[in-house]
């Protein structure tokens, strides 16, 4: 490791040393106490990393012989992962505590699953990409099951588990493919083996490693694993299932399908607009006779994830600037899907009844008239998530429409605007039983502050954000230009 490698990596590098002394802390203290503290300083490093990489870097810097990138695209997906985190981190710290489920070894797990995250979206080769992965996705199995007296939370862990190493079985054949048809791992040196005829063995690796990604999203139709871990799992943990994780996961499509097979953008995007349209349909369909909001956000996140595909698949185009303007509808998207996904699950945390959580969507029924300021905040934030005007959620569907539509790709526009009126009935359905329902008792709503504030927040940025997108579009337009170069 040369000290030009060694500073592009430091954040990295802090970051495993920080999971590593605060296990060591945990461990030789008294462990389970001091949880609380850990969880908020866990949040202040990513915050501090964040605000690092965000201010900090500059240009692109390959290190290890181009096995890690740091660039735009990387920088600004990582800052979004570790601020998204820290707020699922901090907004379910006090549901945990409170039900006697927080353990110190609970920021500890989470910080390596971000590392992996930050390791995923600085790709460069395959190996570098499966390591990532595969510390991203050891440490969401354990904490998954780390309800170990729940029944519920031990089948959601062994089903992810299992289907995870599913997942990654093809992603590994795949990759073994790719290599054996281009003879390097490197994303760069596969991009210099597309002149001339293509290998098949290539493109079905190719096809390999995006089904094994497309796992990880959640995209139809390797989304089964997703309702039943979104139900069982502890809702703090599932709250961090729905942001940081997706994020790491379309970038790293994004970083594969351009670094190493942008020669033949054509064939990955006929993958991957099959992915958004069964994504989007299954999502919005699937979701409208689910009774439990966790199983509901569920199906939602694989419809999101299908719109945020329709932008990558936008920028299929041989166009380099209608390129650039598909990825950056899926950065904003994720951006403002993760915004929204969290003020939801600040209020799903807060739901409770006779001293129990609950997550039956019937117990929001009239919920207005004891909790007035709450219910108007889940409505903007449902809005959102429904596409309604003029909230945020709107404008994210409408740039990712917008780019398929620039790109000559009308019927994978259509396709997704009629998703998206179909979609609009569970959402609007939830918000009809919080003003109309007729619930003798309905759910309690108990914000702690940190809930409380971040909840407020996000349904600001719900109606705020609309006016100028807090200023997030030029670095996205940005990191779209260094990854579609």
């Amino acid at each position: 490791m040369t000290a030009v490698d060694f500073n592009i990596v430091l954040p990295e590098v802090i970051l495993a040393l920080y999971a590593m002394a605060a296990l060591m802390f945990g461990v030789y203290t008294s462990k389970d106490k001091v949880a609380v503290p850990l969880v908020w300083a866990t949040a202040g490093v990513f915050v501090a990393l964040a605000l690092w990489i965000g201010i900090a870097g500059e240009g692109a810097r390959p290190a290890f012989g181009g096995m890690f990138i740091d660039d735009p695209f990387a920088r600004f997906t990582k800052v979004l992962i570790l601020l998204s985190a820290a707020a699922a981190m901090v907004v379910g710290q006090d549901y945990m505590s409170r039900w006697n489920m927080l353990r110190f070894e609970y920021p500890v797990i989470l910080s390596l699953a971000v590392l992996g995250m930050m390791m995923m979206v600085s790709a460069g080769d395959l190996m570098a990409l499966y390591l990532g992965l595969e510390l991203q996705s050891l440490a969401l199995y354990v904490t998954a099951a780390m309800r170990r007296d729940s029944a519920r939370s031990s089948e959601a862990g062994l089903k992810y588990f299992v289907l995870g190493s599913l997942s990654s079985g093809m992603l590994l054949f795949g990759a073994s493919l790719v290599y054996g048809f281009a003879g390097t791992t490197l994303f760069s040196g596969i991009l210099t083996t597309m002149s001339g005829e293509i290998p098949l063995g290539l493109l079905f690796g190719l096809i390999f490693m995006l089904a094994g990604l497309a796992f990880k999203i959640s995209a139809a139709p390797f989304h089964m694993w997703t309702p039943d871990v979104y139900e069982g799992s502890p809702t703090p943990v599932t709250a961090f299932f729905a942001t940081a994780p997706k994020v790491a996961a379309m970038a790293l499509i994004a970083r594969l399908v351009w670094d190493a097979f942008g020669a033949i953008p054509m064939q990955w995007g006929q993958v991957l607009a099959a992915f958004a349209v069964a994504s989007v349909y299954l999502g919005s369909v699937a979701a409208i006779g689910q009774k439990d909001i966790k199983r509901l956000m569920a199906y939602s996140s694989i419809a999101h994830m299908g719109y945020a595909l329709i932008g990558l698949a936008a920028a299929t185009t041989g166009n380099a600037e209608v390129a650039a303007q598909g990825v950056q509808a899926m950065l904003l998207y994720m951006a403002i899907y993760v915004t929204t996904g969290i003020g939801a699950f600040a209020f799903i945390l807060s739901m409770e009844r006779d001293g129990r959580p609950v997550t039956d969507i019937a117990s929001l029924k009239m919920i207005s008239k004891t909790e007035p300021l709450k219910a108007l905040g889940l409505l903007m934030v449902f809005f959102s998530l429904a596409g309604v005007p003029p909230f945020i959620g709107f404008f994210a569907k409408l740039a990712v429409l917008k780019s398929a539509v620039d790109a000559g790709m009308v019927w994978l526009a259509l396709a997704g605007a009629v998703a998206s009126v179909i979609g609009a009935f569970y959402y609007l359905r939830v918000v009809y039983f919080v003003y109309f329902g007729d619930s003798e008792s309905p759910a309690q709503i108990r914000m702690s502050p940190v809930q409380w504030v971040i909840f407020v927040a996000a349904a600001a940025v719900m109606l705020l954000g609309a006016i100028n997108l807090f200023g997030i579009e030029g670095p996205a337009l940005t990191a779209a230009q260094a990854l579609v170069r």
